[in-house]
């Protein structure tokens, strides 16, 4: 069978699957880590709750995907989680939604590996968004949903530390509402709001352009030239002046 024949047909099958986000919708991506809590905390053995090791880890993990050939407008990140913002209308691999998955989960994964000298994985999934409100939605979600790990964590392994085991923390902390846990912590001398902000609301990237002095050869002098820049921020502001900064990158 000539070759060109065989190609055709087989294409069909292979592509029989392929999902397309459609044009003028808003793309996110989320990526989560495959494991990692054995990983940090049993292996790697980070410190628990959050270790700035590890926060740094992922950061250049989301630095990696912001310069991996997609254009990403804004980085998140969270505990084992990474949120990416696309530029509206971008055509990478047609909006393939196959493509995107493996080659961010690909890209994320050995990113991560190399920094941890051991081999770590995420996966990866596309969430479509019908316009700016949902975007925001999306991001005040994942803010929020750090806030909430951050405090279940904060109680669980400081239980642990104390002595209690795996499944007696957990049980101490089933169904409790935030003002117990908050009081929990405050009763061993923890006042969650003065932790610090990335532990709760995560750490968020995006591209800046800034002023830097560059000597013109031409004229032998010193002029102001524009750069551009990844701004990683860890003190990220919440509700709707979050939504408001989401907001303002797209423009």
């Amino acid at each position: 069978m000539v070759f060109d024949e065989l190609d055709k047909k087989m294409r069909v099958y292979e592509q029989s699957l392929d999902q397309v986000i459609l044009p003028e919708t808003y793309m996110v991506a989320r990526l989560d880590g495959r494991g990692f809590t054995k990983l940090t905390k049993e292996i790697c053995k980070f410190e628990a709750p959050f270790d700035v090791r590890f926060r740094d880890m992922m950061v250049h993990t989301v630095l990696a995907l912001m310069d991996c050939g997609f254009r990403v407008v804004y980085g998140f990140t969270e505990s084992d989680e990474i949120s990416l913002l696309f530029v509206p209308g971008d055509e990478t691999f047609g909006r393939k939604v196959r493509k995107y998955n493996s080659t961010l989960a690909g890209e994320a994964s050995a990113a991560i590996s190399l920094e941890l000298g051991r081999v770590a994985t995420f996966d990866c999934r596309i969430v479509p968004l019908p316009n700016m409100e949902r975007v925001q939605d999306y991001f005040l979600w994942r803010q929020e949903d750090a806030h909430r790990n951050s405090l279940n964590s904060h109680c669980y392994w400081m239980l642990r530390k104390e002595g209690k085991s795996a499944r007696e923390a957990t049980a101490m902390l089933k169904g409790q509402s935030v003002s117990f846990k908050n009081e929990l912590l405050f009763s061993r001398g923890i006042n969650f709001e003065k932790l610090p902000a990335w532990q709760k609301r995560g750490v968020g990237l995006w591209r800046e352009q800034y002023e830097k002095d560059g000597f013109n050869p031409l004229t032998n002098e010193i002029e102001k030239a524009i750069r551009n820049r990844v701004h990683i921020e860890y003190e990220l502001p919440l509700g709707q002046e979050y939504a408001d900064l989401i907001a303002d990158m797209m423009e």
